[in-house]
């Protein structure tokens, strides 16, 4: 093993700020906000997100589950958004919402060599395909007047399905030690999306986003610390009449480099609704979502082929949610980026300042 001091700057850097522009772009399946579900998934971003890439095309597979539940007015929200209940019923719930969420995310991503107001430019484009597995368990009562209705068991709906396009640009500078970034994302809503049905990947309706990043990263000690904070808009669902708030979250990640080919670290998120949702049910109130998530990481880097190949395992547990499903979540990433080119000199990497 390599010792810190050893640590080459551009082959860990680069090759896995290639594999973190690719997952950034990605959205959430089966959560919070109308009826428990956002465009936004927490901890997208990670380890040096902000930091700059080799030139030129990147490719990455993200294998995502999440096992999460809920009760209370999120189930009841889920039951109004699937037509059993009117929204101006009282609803009385003692019932259990669960969604199981195995996906997989495919991503795109070509970074310009060329710089752009000084940075380095990056577009990219990611799609993803799972079976959501979403059930209701225990007993929903809703009365209108004096005139009352429960029901007792079980709702489920499991079904193959295919997610929206979600779009990013990005744009990022490097000074030593630390790096920036601005991002636009958004949500083109032409995945599965039916509001009867349960299990859905789409969300109904566009959203966009964006935000600012930082990365801290010393060659010499192999420290790295990223920081990533953006808003999300969302369109009205037409098909609801239903327009989630404005929402806020914080990705970050922390790494330790043992060499150039393995690190370790921790990971988290914060996710918080700004705004009130507007169409929901009276009986919600305001309805904004909040969720905090922390867990383990570890990274790979090695030659596949002739590019780069990067391996990427994390986990949160989530706590102190409000309004949304929570549980916990997994992610493995899968990159194949260019590798370096060899120079006799110092290598020149374009739109990156020293």
């Amino acid at each position: 093993m390599r010792t810190r001091k050893q640590l080459g700057r551009t082959t860990p850097l680069l090759a896995f700020a290639a594999a973190a522009i690719a997952v950034a772009a990605i959205a959430e399946p089966a959560r919070a906000d109308e009826g428990g579900m956002s465009f936004w998934v927490p901890g997208q971003f990670g380890s040096l997100a902000a930091a700059p890439a080799q030139p030129g095309w990147a490719f990455a597979t993200i294998g995502y589950y999440t096992d999460v539940s809920a009760s209370g007015q999120v189930a009841a929200a889920r039951q109004i958004t699937l037509g059993r209940f009117a929204p101006t019923v009282n609803v009385d719930l003692n019932a259990t919402l669960r969604a199981r969420v195995p996906s997989d995310f495919v991503n795109a991503n070509y970074v310009f060599a060329t710089p752009v107001l000084g940075g380095q430019f990056a577009l990219g484009m990611t799609g993803a395909f799972g079976r959501p597995t979403v059930s209701f368990d225990g007993v929903l009562t809703a009365s209108v007047g004096s005139l009352t209705t429960s029901r007792i068991g079980s709702i489920s709906d499991s079904r193959f399905t295919w997610s929206d396009l979600y779009p990013m640009a990005s744009l990022r500078w490097s000074h030593g030690v630390h790096n920036f970034m601005i991002y636009g994302t958004g949500d083109i809503p032409v995945g599965t999306y039916d509001p009867s049905n349960l299990a859905n990947l789409g969300i109904g309706h566009g959203a966009a986003d964006g935000g600012v990043g930082y990365t801290y990263f010393n060659p010499q000690t192999g420290h790295e610390f990223s920081v990533v904070s953006g808003v999300t808009y969302n369109l009205k669902n037409t098909q609801t009449d239903y327009q989630n708030g404005i929402d806020w979250h914080l990705d970050w990640g922390a790494s330790q480099f043992l060499s150039k080919q393995v690190f370790i670290g921790a990971v988290g998120y914060m996710y918080q609704q700004l705004t009130a949702d507007t169409g929901q049910s009276p009986l919600l109130g305001e309805f904004k979502s909040r969720v905090i998530g922390i867990g383990p990481q570890i990274g790979f880097l090695f030659p596949f082929a002739d590019m780069q190949g990067y391996l990427n395992l994390k986990s949160y547990y989530e706590f102190d949610a409000e309004n949304r499903p929570s549980g916990w979540n997994a992610w493995v990433t899968f990159a194949i980026s260019p590798a370096e080119k060899a120079a006799a000199g110092p290598v020149a990497r374009p739109g990156i300042h020293k």
